[in-house]
Formats: structure tokens, sequence, C-alpha cells
């Protein structure tokens, strides 16, 4: 996968269609988010590069409750390749 842009917008829309908010954020993250499960919101560290923030989303995408039937047919294809690639490390 490469990393652009228009890759990080697919993966971003996956956790937003999933009810969660993304919010980019200054903050000491020792692993560079942090998740509120309750409130359903994932704050990403705003000074990451580009592919720091995606490697961060797909790491943290198989933690997140998303259910798969309630994406869209695009998002439904982006979540199969970010979670084929979990399964892959």
């Amino acid at each position: 996968m490469k990393f652009t842009q228009n890759i990080l917008d697919k993966i971003e829309r996956v956790i937003e269609e999933s009810g969660y908010v993304l919010r980019y954020e200054k903050g000491t993250f020792q692993s560079g988010y942090c998740i509120l499960k309750e409130k359903r919101v994932v704050v990403l560290n705003k000074f990451f590069q580009l592919e720091g923030k995606i490697n961060t989303l797909i790491d943290l995408i198989p933690q997140l409750d998303i259910h798969f039937d309630s994406l869209t047919h695009a998002s439904q294809k982006m979540f199969d390749e970010v979670m084929s690639m979990e399964v892959v490390k």
C-alpha cells in the first residue's frame, strides 16, 4: 500500500462511517494516539507525518468496534485491505 493522502482519506472514512470522531490534536501520547471508547473518539498526534498517520490508523482499526455491514462498499474494501495487512504483521 502506498502512503498517499487519498489512502489516508479512505482510512479516515472507514473510522468515521463506524460512528467514531477522528481528531488530530497535540499531546503527549505514548503510542501516538488515544481512544475514548465510550465517547467513540479517536485522537491522533497531529504532528505525525502522512506515513505515521496511516500506520497508526492501520494499527488502530482492529481495536475499534467496526460493523462491516454499516460501511459503504468503498469503505468495506478499504477495511478488508487494512485487516489483511494486520494479519501479515
